[in-house]
C-alpha cells in the first residue's frame, strides 16, 4: 500500500468554498489561504448563535502503544462514512505540532485513505495559529524580563518567576537555562525554562476562549510571577494583553479545511493531552455543533488523559453535552498490553489478548462513569484472526458496550459504515446523562486523588515537598476551586510509562504544581513527565526533504 503522504498527495482536492458549501457557508464568511484551506470569520459566529446545536460524538482511545491505535484515522474515517450516509456532519481536530512531526511520533492527520488535507501544509506551518501563539507567549515573557530591567516597578522576585518561553519544538537543551549574560544592560542573570508550545499556557487560553473579550480577560489573569511578599503577579499589570490579543487575533479564527473524500473537517488549537489539556478549541467545536447535524471530534491520547479532560476540563468550561465516545482499539495494541513482543504481534494470542484487554476494560468502566454511550470501535488489521476479533467482540459486548470493526485506514469512508450506523443509532435511542467526574468545591488534593484513584487505578496519592507547598499557595491564593490538569504520561494508566495493561498497587507522585489562572485549571506533574520533549536517537526530520518541484517527501 502506498504511504500516507503519497495518497494524501495524490487526492484529488476540492477548492475550500466547495467544502463550505457542504455546511452551508456563505463564501463571504471565508478569509482564504490558498485554495484549500480557510479561517472561518468571526461575522459567521454572530450569524449562526441562535441556531440550534447538533450531537457531538467524542473519540477517544486505548493507552497509545508502538503497535498502533488509530484514534485520528477513525476519527476522520467516521466523519467520511457519515459524509458517505448523507449525514450532515463536520469533523473537529486539533492542529498538529511541529516538535512530534519532527521528532518520533509523525503527524496528526490520519492515515491510509482517512486523512485530512492538505496533509504537508497541516503538518507543518499550516496558517500560523501555532506561531501566533509563541509570539505571543515570548512577548509576554519579553516585557516580563523588561519590566524587571527597567526598575521593577511591581517588585517582582527573579527567583519567583514562573513564566516560561516556548517554541514548538523538541529542544531537551531548552528545559533548563540561564539568561541575562553579559553586560548589565543584557538584563539580570536567572535561571529560566522552555516548554513546547502545546504546553504553553497562550494555547490553553486561546482553546478555551469563547471570543476575543473571553480571550483578553483570559490573558490578563495569567500568573506571571511572584513579588517579594509573595502576591502573584500578572499579565495585565504588565500591560501586556492588548499587545498578546493583537498577535493572536487570526489564530483565535477555527480552519476549515477536508478530508480525502472532501468531507468538511474544523482544525484548530492543538495542546499535548499528556502536558496539556488535549482538546481542540471551544469555538470550533461550538461553531462546528452550530454548522452540523453531527460532530466528531476526538482528545489526545489515551481515555485516561484526552477523554478525562475533555469532560472535567472543556465539557465544564464550555457547557457542552457529549452524546456518544467511540474508544478505540486494536487487537495489536490489546496484545501489547498483554505483554506480547512487537516482533510477535502477528502471531494469534487469545491469552496475551483476554490479559490485554484488562486496558480496554479499565477504559470501558471510566468512560461509563460519565453517563455517555459508549461504541467500541477495532480497527482491522489485515494479522488479526476471526478468534481474536471475536473475543473482543464478546468481551465489549458483556460490558454493554456497542462493537464495530473498522476498515477506515484501507477502505476510506466505505471501511467506516458499520460504526457510522453504530454511532446514529446510539445518539437516537440512547440517552447521554453525562456528568463531570468530581466537584469543583473539592480541594486540590481532593480532586487529584479521585482522579488518581477512580481513573488511574492507584491505591493512593504521593506528594513532593514542592507540590505541597504549592498546594498550599494556591489554595492561600485563592485559586483551590479550579479543576485539575493531570501532567502524566500517556502509555500507562500509572506515572510509569513500562506498566502496561491494567496496573494496580502504585501510587501516583506529584512532583509539582502550579497554576493556570488564564486557562482556568491547576497542572499537577506526575513522575518524570516532561514539559519539553526531546527528540529521539533518528528523528524523522533526517527522512523528510523537498525535491525540486517542491513535493515534500518522508512526512508521515
Amino acid at each position: 500500500m502506498k504511504s500516507d503522504i503519497e495518497i494524501a498527495q495524490e487526492a484529488k482536492l476540492s477548492h475550500i468554498k466547495e467544502v463550505a458549501a457542504k455546511l452551508d457557508i456563505d463564501e463571504e464568511y471565508l478569509e482564504y489561504f490558498g485554495k484549500y484551506k480557510a479561517k472561518l470569520s468571526d461575522e459567521l459566529f454572530e450569524k449562526l448563535k441562535d441556531r440550534p446545536d447538533g450531537k457531538l460524538v467524542l473519540v477517544t482511545a486505548i493507552n497509545p502503544t508502538p503497535a498502533g491505535e488509530g484514534k485520528t484515522t477513525t476519527t476522520i474515517g467516521l466523519g467520511q462514512a457519515l459524509g458517505q450516509m448523507n449525514v450532515k456532519s463536520v469533523i473537529a481536530l486539533r492542529e498538529p505540532s511541529l516538535g512530534p512531526c519532527f521528532g518520533i511520533k509523525g503527524g496528526a492527520a490520519g492515515g491510509g485513505y482517512a486523512q485530512v488535507v492538505p496533509m504537508e501544509d497541516l503538518n507543518l506551518h499550516f496558517t500560523g495559529d501555532f506561531h501566533a501563539i509563541t509570539s505571543a507567549n515570548n512577548l509576554l515573557a519579553a516585557m516580563l524580563d523588561n519590566h524587571i530591567h527597567q526598575g521593577n516597578a511591581l517588585n517582582i522576585d527573579p527567583n519567583q518567576i514562573v513564566w516560561k518561553r516556548c517554541v514548538d519544538m523538541n529542544d531537551r537543551v531548552l528545559r533548563n537555562i540561564v539568561v541575562g549574560l553579559g553586560r548589565k544592560a543584557d538584563g539580570i542573570v536567572r535561571e529560566d525554562h522552555f516548554v513546547i508550545t502545546v504546553a504553553s499556557e497562550i494555547m490553553a487560553v486561546l482553546c478555551l476562549a469563547e471570543d476575543m473579550a473571553d480571550l483578553k480577560e483570559r490573558l490578563g489573569r495569567i500568573v506571571v510571577a511572584y513579588s517579594y511578599d509573595g502576591k502573584p503577579v500578572l499579565a495585565k499589570q504588565l500591560n501586556a494583553v492588548g499587545a498578546m490579543a493583537a498577535l493572536l487575533k487570526d489564530a483565535l479564527k477555527p480552519n476549515l479545511i477536508q478530508t480525502l473524500e472532501n468531507t468538511p473537517a474544523i482544525v484548530h488549537g492543538g495542546p499535548f493531552a499528556n502536558i496539556a489539556h488535549g482538546c481542540n478549541s471551544v469555538r470550533a467545536t461550538k461553531l462546528a455543533l452550530k454548522l452540523a447535524d453531527v460532530v466528531v471530534t476526538e482528545a489526545g491520547f489515551g481515555a485516561d488523559l484526552g477523554a478525562e479532560k475533555f469532560f472535567d476540563i472543556k465539557c465544564r468550561m464550555a457547557g457542552l453535552k457529549p452524546d456518544a465516545v467511540v474508544l478505540v482499539a486494536t487487537v495489536r495494541a490489546l496484545k501489547y498490553n498483554g505483554l506480547v513482543p512487537r516482533s510477535d504481534l502477528a502471531t494469534e494470542n487469545l491469552d496475551a489478548l483476554r490479559k490485554g484487554m484488562a486496558n480496554l476494560e479499565k477504559h470501558i468502566e471510566n468512560l461509563q462513569k460519565y453517563g455517555v454511550p459508549i461504541i467500541v470501535s477495532l480497527n482491522r488489521f489485515v494479522t488479526d484472526t476471526e478468534a481474536e476479533l471475536e473475543l473482543v467482540k464478546s468481551f465489549c459486548e458483556s460490558k454493554g458496550c456497542e462493537f464495530s470493526l473498522c476498515e477506515v485506514w484501507e477502505k476510506g469512508g466505505k471501511g467506516g459504515i458499520d460504526l457510522a450506523r453504530k454511532v446514529l443509532d446510539t445518539i437516537e435511542g440512547k440517552k447521554s446523562n453525562f456528568a463531570p467526574l468530581y466537584d469543583l468545591d473539592l480541594s486540590i488534593k481532593e480532586k487529584i486523588e479521585k482522579i488518581s484513584t477512580e481513573i488511574y487505578g492507584a491505591d493512593g496519592v504521593s506528594y513532593d515537598p514542592a507540590a505541597e507547598s504549592a498546594i498550599k499557595q494556591i489554595e492561600a491564593l485563592g485559586y483551590g476551586k479550579l479543576p485539575i490538569c493531570m501532567a502524566k504520561n500517556q502509555y500507562s494508566l500509572s506515572d510509569d510509562a513500562s506498566r502496561l495493561g491494567r496496573p494496580s498497587g502504585f501510587k501516583i507522585n506529584i512532583r509539582e504544581l502550579y497554576v493556570s489562572a488564564g486557562a482556568g485549571f491547576i497542572v499537577a506533574i506526575t513522575g518524570t513527565i516532561m514539559t519539553m520533549p526531546g527528540l529521539p536517537k533518528i528523528p524523522a526530520a533526517e527522512g523528510i526533504d523537498v525535491d525540486d518541484k517542491g513535493r515534500i517527501t518522508g512526512l508521515f
